[in-house]
């Protein structure tokens, strides 16, 4: 019986789909994707989804094949100069009840060869979302101290994104928080192995992982004027 979560055939793929990107390719192998890295995702989705509950009441897991949590492998190239028609990854997001009305926080699992990780937070928010955030930061400083300076914190995550190289105008450069306040993203994940990914604890741990990156987006929620 095949294992019901990812197995090293789902990181043999997507090697193989690294160096063989063309659609010929993939439609020859369609129905390993689907069986090896498709299926697999999505039972852990599924397997993900009462201990979402636990965290949040307002994050949702969606394990349809397509529209739901998991990303397609179809990339959109049309404004990139790589016209790879396939991701080399797998991704899939809890994402806020709210998701459709505005730019939320989310949750986020990554899978790639050699590059596997939970992460977190607001990638790349919109200017009055990226505003809010800093507004919200310097009003609420212990809180974002707390969320992401605890020492259960710092022992699995890392908070990471691109930051100005300066602090925004009117931000005192000797702020406290002015690293911070610099960021223009406001993300932090914890690194897994293909091993890890392919254990049956896989969705115990990515439960836990999510669990403890719940401060953070809990913080960025109230940032926006959202329920967590």
């Amino acid at each position: 019986m095949a294992d019901p979560y990812f197995s090293p055939a789902t990181f043999k793929f997507l090697r193989e789909l690294s160096s063989h990107n063309d659609r010929t390719w993939f439609a020859a192998n369609k129905a390993r994707y689907e069986r090896d890295v498709r299926d697999p995702f999505l039972a852990l989705l599924s397997a993900l989804d009462a201990p979402v509950a636990k965290v949040s009441g307002r994050y949702r897991v969606d394990a349809r094949p397509s529209g739901g949590s998991l990303f397609r492998i179809h990339r959109d190239a049309r404004f990139s100069h790589d016209k790879s028609p396939y991701k080399t990854w797998a991704g899939a997001r809890v994402f806020h009840e709210q998701r459709r009305e505005c730019q939320c926080p989310v949750f986020y699992i990554h899978v790639q060869p050699g590059h596997c990780f939970v992460a977190a937070g607001v990638w790349h928010p919109e200017p009055d979302a990226l505003k809010r955030i800093r507004a919200f930061l310097l009003d609420n400083p212990k809180a974002w101290i707390a969320a992401t300076r605890s020492p259960a914190f710092l022992k699995r995550y890392a908070l990471g994104g691109e930051s100005l190289t300066r602090p925004p105008r009117g931000i005192d450069p000797t702020h406290p928080l002015a690293d911070d306040l610099k960021r223009k993203d406001f993300v932090a994940s914890c690194d897994f192995t293909e091993a890890d990914f392919c254990a049956r604890s896989a969705p115990r741990e990515i439960a836990k992982a999510i669990a403890g990156l719940a401060p953070l987006v809990d913080y960025l929620c109230s940032a926006l004027d959202l329920e967590f």
